[in-house]
């Protein structure tokens, strides 16, 4: 009964600790998690949800200057002691800055830290991106310029943020935060779930069916 007693202040402190965490880990997760289930939802019925792309198509010439300097940067590539300065963030080279400039002056797209997949005839630029994709060439004979852009809508906008494709760094950034979060959520309410389980005999037989039911489906039913 002693014992008891003088146990009865530190739990008090850690449970109410726990909920003021999991609380607060719920309030920061709440919408992401909606979204997330949401998304879950949808990349499980994809097949079932139609989907109707739209595609953008440009076309620009690039003037003479910018096309040789196009070429020139083409012609380094060729060579074997190229400056690491010269790769862009993604691993490749990218196009020239002036060339870059007039693209985003001109036909409103941004090539800026993508890598370009040079050829013979060509510079390709891909441009992929959540819920669609792009790409850009300029033809290095003659500085035509083409760029097509492919929407499929909003529903596969939000499946690729469900999957991180194509989001960037700053989103990748946000689902490690949020994985976070939803980690401190559950632990939390595991530790409040054990704390309340001698008066709440069901606590471990429900706890066990969350972990029984899936595993059950995924060995009996999935192949």
């Amino acid at each position: 009964m002693t014992a008891a007693s003088s146990n009865a202040p530190q739990r008090a402190y850690w449970l109410k600790k726990l909920h003021e965490w999991h609380w607060i880990s719920s309030a920061i997760c709440l919408i992401g998690m909606l979204v997330f289930a949401f998304t879950g939802i949808t990349l499980n019925h994809a097949g079932q949800i139609e989907s109707k792309p739209s595609v953008q198509s440009l076309q620009q010439q690039l003037p003479e200057s910018l096309l040789q300097e196009l070429r020139r940067a083409q012609e380094q590539q060729k060579e074997p002691g190229e400056d690491a300065k010269a790769l862009g963030a993604t691993g490749g080279s990218e196009l020239p800055a002036s060339v870059q400039a007039w693209i985003a002056a001109q036909m409103k797209v941004s090539t800026s830290h993508r890598a370009v997949e040079w050829s013979e005839e060509e510079a390709y630029v891909p441009l992929p991106r959540p819920g669609g994709d792009a790409w850009l060439r300029v033809d290095l004979k003659d500085g035509a310029v083409e760029y097509e852009k492919t929407d499929r809508g909003w529903i596969s906008y939000v499946n690729d943020l469900h999957k991180g494709r194509n989001t960037g760094g700053a989103w990748s950034l946000f689902i490690d935060v949020f994985a976070v979060g939803c980690l401190v959520f559950c632990i939390t309410g595991l530790l409040i779930l054990k704390m309340h389980s001698g008066r709440r005999p069901l606590t471990w037989p429900m706890v066990g069916l969350g972990l029984v039911l899936p595993a059950l489906l995924a060995l009996l039913l999935v192949h």
